[in-house]
């Protein structure tokens, strides 16, 4: 599989204590070591698509500092184009603060220092450099609203596909919605779309995912952790696909950016959004099995065993 993909959104370095449980309101838990990992949604869904085949180049920024040095040389290391990448002087490298317990499940806080500069000005000069290249432009929100607003706005004006992640869900990407991107949100923040939209109550998944592709006009595909994914058509029909299998679950950081990525760049490649969703998947189950957001993402030819054996299992 290949197809080329342009990232827009944040790049992060992540501290991770693994303890026995996460920590309550006040409470204090101890862990063993303190690990530090790339991470940022941004970041870890380019690292995912790279190594599941596409061509990557990635905008965001860091600080003038040794965790930014570090987050860029990582990325550079897996093949992805950093040109895009702007050093903000005056800005700390975004960092995440995460504990995991002994089920893989994790607490996270985030600074975001240099991701919170990046202006829109940044993306347009990107986009412009990126003119005629992508297949697909994936779009996070942990940046300013204004730089998604231009990342969102210009792949709609250049005709490429566009699939935003809303991670969190700020007001003002409401009107961003009738630019039909294709939408991956986990079941919270389809819950805050559904609200951002006037909706009211709490009803299924699928309902609320129809009410918010009925306003794009485009599909929604929703995470949902060990229950897989949903993905809703612009016509308000839903497909849940299930979740792969993974032989343990360690660490779940990462395992939604790690969907994105994939699913974004099977899109660039040409593959139709339930097929994207399944590689995405497999991709998202694979990822859990190590520490860290980025350490167990799977390559295209992990990714194409277990398709393939998942195939043949249900012929």
């Amino acid at each position: 599989m290949s197809g080329r993909l342009l990232v827009v959104g944040a790049l992060n370095v992540d501290m991770v204590v693994t303890a026995p449980k996460l920590p309550g309101p006040g409470e204090t838990v101890v862990g063993a070591d303190l690990q530090r990992h790339g991470g940022g949604k941004g970041g870890n869904s380019a690292v995912a698509a790279v190594r599941s085949g596409a061509d990557v180049r990635y905008v965001g920024a860091v600080g003038r500092d040794e965790l930014g040095m570090t987050a860029l040389a990582e990325l550079r290391a897996e093949g992805i184009d950093v040109t895009d990448v702007v050093i903000k002087e005056g800005s700390a490298t975004g960092a995440a603060l995460i504990v995991v317990d002994s089920v893989g499940e994790n607490q996270i806080a985030v600074a975001a220092g240099a991701n919170a500069a990046v202006a829109a000005q940044d993306v347009s000069t990107a986009v412009e450099r990126a003119s005629g290249w992508p297949g697909c432009v994936l779009v996070s929100t942990e940046i300013s609203v204004a730089a998604v607003a231009t990342a969102v706005e210009a792949a709609t004006a250049q005709g490429w596909l566009c699939v935003l992640n809303p991670a969190p869900v700020e007001p003002g990407i409401r009107e961003l919605l009738k630019l039909a991107p294709i939408i991956t949100p986990n079941q919270g923040e389809l819950r805050d779309l559904y609200r951002l939209l006037g909706e009211h109550g709490d009803p299924p998944v699928e309902m609320m995912a129809a009410a918010v592709a009925s306003h794009t006009r485009a599909p929604v595909v929703v995470t949902l952790g060990a229950d897989g994914v949903l993905s809703c058509g612009a016509d308000g029909v839903s497909t849940r696909i299930p979740a792969g299998s993974a032989r343990r679950v360690v660490d779940t950081t990462g395992a939604g950016d790690t969907f994105n990525g994939v699913f974004a760049a099977s899109l660039a490649a040409g593959e139709d959004v339930t097929s994207a969703a399944r590689r995405g998947v497999v991709a998202a189950a694979l990822s859990v099995e190590s520490a860290g957001a980025r350490t167990s993402m799977p390559s295209a030819p992990t990714i194409d065993v277990v398709l393939a054996t998942a195939d043949s299992t249900n012929t």
